[in-house]
């Protein structure tokens, strides 16, 4: 079995990142929610426990907790913000609302004496989130490190680690190294987990769940539905039947792309069906503004419409979808606050015909899909293709969803994304959006009141947080001056600065 080392939900939105940085060690890692067992914890045997930060104050009555009985199991333990004050709390320290919140970089003192903190800088930047501190250490707990304003931003006892910072996150300049102290140095993990192992572990988990039952993907021809997919085939053949379902909110010649890689051609062992359904979403989405009824309305109709193809095939035993752990994150399974709902997250609705959902890629990362993409021998740029919302452009359209409006963004987002990879710029995620304004220009000598387009890209490594891409201004120019000569109804462009957080990726 390979080495494990787990995380308990708390309720913070890094959670999933604290586990992705994990598997970079080549260390495998799940998440389990706060009150798991202490019994289940002895049946995973896991090399070591992380325990992350939550929104709450850790001695108000109804704040989440664990067992107190894992400290006792002898196994390393790393509490992390709301992780460390809960350690401080069960062991007797003082914890408390800071006299003084601390946000973003901040200034870290370390004193050079912890595992933790080897071959880590005296004084290192590390990302603060908290509103409460350690006010005071546990008995026999050694303070570690320290802040200006916070007395105890690490502290340790035995096997025991406590950081009120956010190793996991990118803006932590030496997180990597502790983490890596960590799982390598204080839990003693060999890392000799690949990914190679987990899809070829995950397809014969398939294989043998399905049996000889049918089932229906829901294919979108993005990077997520396009690898589950195949791992299926891999898995069942001819036993998986993939529905593309047209809903005219794809981008430009996205559908025909779709039809061209998985139809009748293909070169996967799978059967293909195409579904055009553009009118039927339109109406679905008639007068609807809000952003989450958009979500739901359009993952409704998903459901919806592969229970009709079901019925037409006959039989069919499983629904397979593309969900990846910041679907699932974001959607506010588990302990953490809901961001935004995702339209394969959430199960089947009231009246399904379909025994169950299958979702082999929900414990992985965007990267991490790439790579079993690149494994499986996918085409490089049908797994290197940048993320697309299963909404689609149904949320990249603020306010009511139109034929014209999709009409309208489809152009901008195709002379963006032309100009971009004409230019060879790398990016994570790029897109044009419709904003719900309209504003006075001047056209021809005339007067024109039309539409405002916004252009968002971002660099990431892992769509958890983000940082606005800096892209030349000459490129912003000239894809400016094509969206407002070429897309009839638009006269003018922004560029949006905002990374994640306090933003999202998406717009809505």
């Amino acid at each position: 079995m390979n080495e494990l080392i787990i995380v308990l939900d708390f309720g913070g939105q890094y959670n999933q990142l604290i586990a992705r940085r994990i598997r970079e060690n080549n260390v495998y890692c799940e998440i389990h929610p706060n009150d798991i067992s202490l019994e289940k914890i002895k049946e995973l045997n896991p090399k070591g426990i992380i325990l992350t930060g939550g929104p709450n104050s850790v001695y108000k009555e109804d704040s989440p907790l664990c067992d107190k009985k894992i400290f006792e199991l002898g196994i390393p333990i790393l509490g992390i913000c709301y992780g460390a004050q809960l350690m401080a709390y069960l062991f007797g320290g003082k914890v408390s609302t800071a006299p003084t919140s601390e946000y973003g970089r901040t200034k870290v003192f370390t004193d050079g004496n912890s595992k933790l903190f080897a071959n880590v800088r005296s004084s290192t930047i590390c990302w603060m989130s908290h509103t409460d501190y350690v006010e005071e250490a546990p008995k026999d707990f050694k303070v570690t490190s320290h802040t200006k304003t916070c007395p105890v931003a690490s502290m340790e006892k035995d096997n025991l680690y406590a950081v009120q910072f956010h190793p996991e996150v990118m803006h932590t300049q030496e997180g990597d190294t502790m983490l890596t102290n960590f799982i390598k140095n204080i839990c003693n993990c060999k890392g000799d987990w690949i990914m190679h192992d987990f899809a070829e572990a995950t397809i014969q988990q398939m294989k043998q769940k399905i049996g000889s039952g049918k089932v229906l993907c829901a294919l979108s021809g993005g990077v997520d539905s396009s690898v589950a997919a195949v791992m299926l085939s891999r898995a069942i053949g001819k036993q998986l039947i993939c529905v593309f379902v047209d809903t005219g909110l794809l981008r430009k010649n996205e559908a025909d792309e779709v039809e061209r890689i998985f139809g009748q051609n293909s070169n996967y062992d799978l059967n293909f069906i195409k579904v055009d359904a553009k009118d039927r979403f339109l109406k679905k989405l008639k007068g609807v503004t809000d952003p989450e009824s958009k979500r739901k309305i359009i993952g409704a109709e998903f459901i919806r419409v592969f229970e009709e193809e079901a019925k037409k095939i006959g039989k069919v035993d499983y629904l397979v979808q593309g969900t990846i752990y910041p679907d699932i994150i974001e959607s506010g399974h588990g302990k953490s606050a809901v961001i935004k709902s995702h339209h394969n997250v959430g199960g089947l609705p009231e009246h399904v015909d379909f025994k169950e959902i299958i979702e082999p890629l929900k414990l992985l990362f965007k990267d991490e899909v790439r790579k079993v993409g690149i494994d499986l021998g996918l085409p490089n740029y049908l797994v290197s293709k940048q993320p697309f919302p299963g909404p689609g452009l149904g949320i990249r359209i603020i306010g009511e969803v139109t034929k014209e409006k999709v009409a309208l963004v489809q152009e901008a987002d195709w002379i963006f994304r032309d100009e971009i990879e004409n230019a060879g710029i790398n990016l994570s995620q790029y897109f044009a959006a419709l904003t719900n304004m309209r504003s006075v220009g001047v056209m021809g000598d005339e007067r024109t009141y039309d539409h405002a387009i916004a252009l968002r890209a971002v660099i990431t490594s892992d769509f958890m947080t983000a940082e606005t891409a800096k892209i030349p201004w000459e490129i912003l120019e000239k894809v400016t001056r094509r969206i407002v000569n070429e897309v009839k109804g638009v006269n003018r462009v922004f560029y949006d600065c905002t990374g994640k957080p306090p933003g999202t990726i998406e717009f809505e």
